[in-house]
């Protein structure tokens, strides 16, 4: 990657799809998707994201497996609440402290909680850097604080924030 061509691998594929979608080779349709290839990529370099190696690849499977079993386990538990509990239903708002700090490591967990039911992310306090989270039905704050600390936000401060070796 240099100064002038920070994606070539964008560049190329941008003149492709432009010689595609004009269906012609001819000198015009080169130049102007020469052109768009060096000059998109770098007024977007700005907007690509931060590359942030995966110290440990077990720790992201895990992590990855633990939470495709949560996700079912919440499907189930939200549609037996949504289907037959005629009781009242307890929608809060909880914080959760954070010490990840890792842009990518917090994607990751914001992808992981949005996918989960019955929990929305929904900003991340800057003063204090805690996770406002919304749960459907809170029986237990503390009990949510400690699984999403342990469960989810350790790991990922081992994949993306541990020390390399």
């Amino acid at each position: 990657m240099s100064r002038f061509l920070p994606s070539p691998i964008l560049s190329l594929t941008l003149l492709l799809i432009w010689l595609l979608l004009n269906q012609s080779i001819a000198p015009a349709h080169i130049l102007f998707g020469s052109v768009l290839a060096l000059v998109v990529p770098l007024y977007t370099a700005p907007l690509q994201p931060v590359h942030s190696g995966i110290r440990k690849p077990l720790v992201l499977f895990r992590l990855l497996s633990w939470s495709l079993v949560e996700i079912i386990r919440s499907c189930v538990n939200v549609s037996r609440i949504i289907l037959f509990q005629r009781q009242q239903i307890n929608s809060q708002f909880i914080r959760v402290p954070l010490d990840l700090r890792n842009p990518a490591g917090l994607a990751v967990l914001s992808c992981l909680i949005n996918s989960t039911p019955g929990t929305v992310w929904v900003e991340i306090i800057p003063e204090t850097h805690e996770l406002s989270l919304h749960v459907f039905d809170l029986h237990d704050a503390a009990w949510w604080v400690a699984t999403i600390k342990q469960r989810y936000e350790q790991p990922l401060l081992d994949i993306f924030e541990a020390e390399a070796k």
